[in-house]
């Protein structure tokens, strides 16, 4: 599904939003925030991850809010898409998925912030006014950890927040293996031989610091399930 709404002259123009959702509510909500705004509008929605370059393409929006879970496409890689074709184009994640664990992966892969949609409307029309603006968006909590990163005194923790420490192909084996899928699965998901799967998974136990890989299923599969939560 996508809508889209024709450009308007130059004496009417806003900044132009475009909101990638997979729930039509969420969707819903987000364009009547903003079309109550003077200075913003939503130029055009999409629940599918394919869409989204083409459209972008198409309508030249000033942002593309992106949720990270979409059907058809990992939402990391989707980022890697948008940057890769379309370079300029400015990109808020608006995610309920831990900002601990998601938050540098997206800013790594090319997005301007991360926003987390506990945090309510008024803030997420600040973060789009934030990033508009040229800034960076993200919460003080993420910040603190990429600067620890950065200085090397980040300091270790529990296996949740350490999947920081995974590849993005590793971090994606974890989610899959999470989602119940065989290592034959997600070598066909992925593109990739079962043995190249494999291989992934054991530098996994391996950096998690984990017995096997039994542990390591068991865990991957609970942690998703509390990602799904909410």
């Amino acid at each position: 599904m996508m809508k889209t709404t024709p450009k308007k002259s130059a004496a009417t123009i806003k900044k132009r939003i475009f909101v990638v959702d997979d729930h039509p509510m969420t969707r819903y909500g987000i364009a009547q925030l903003i079309n109550a705004e003077s200075d913003l509008e939503v130029c055009g929605e999409t629940d599918n991850a394919r869409r989204v370059v083409a459209a972008v393409k198409s309508l030249e929006p000033d942002l593309v809010l992106l949720d990270l879970t979409l059907p058809g496409k990992n939402g990391i890689e989707l980022i890697k898409d948008l940057k890769a074709q379309l370079s300029q184009v400015l990109v808020l994640v608006v995610s309920m998925h831990d900002e601990n664990i998601y938050a540098e992966r997206a800013l790594k892969a090319g997005a301007n912030g991360y926003l987390m949609k506990s945090e309510g409307g008024q803030r997420l029309l600040e973060a789009i006014r934030q990033v508009l603006k040229g800034q960076v968006c993200i919460s003080d909590i993420v910040s603190s950890r990429i600067v620890a990163a950065f200085t090397g005194s980040r300091k270790s923790a529990a296996p949740e927040s350490t999947l920081s420490v995974l590849s993005e192909r590793e971090f994606q084996v974890f989610e899959l293996l999470g989602n119940g899928l065989t290592i034959r699965e997600i070598g066909q998901h992925l593109c990739i031989s079962a043995k190249t799967v494999e291989s992934h998974r054991l530098h996994i136990v391996e950096k998690l610091r984990m017995t096997n890989t039994a542990e390591l299923t068991r865990f991957a599969i609970h942690w998703m399930r509390s990602q799904s939560v909410g």
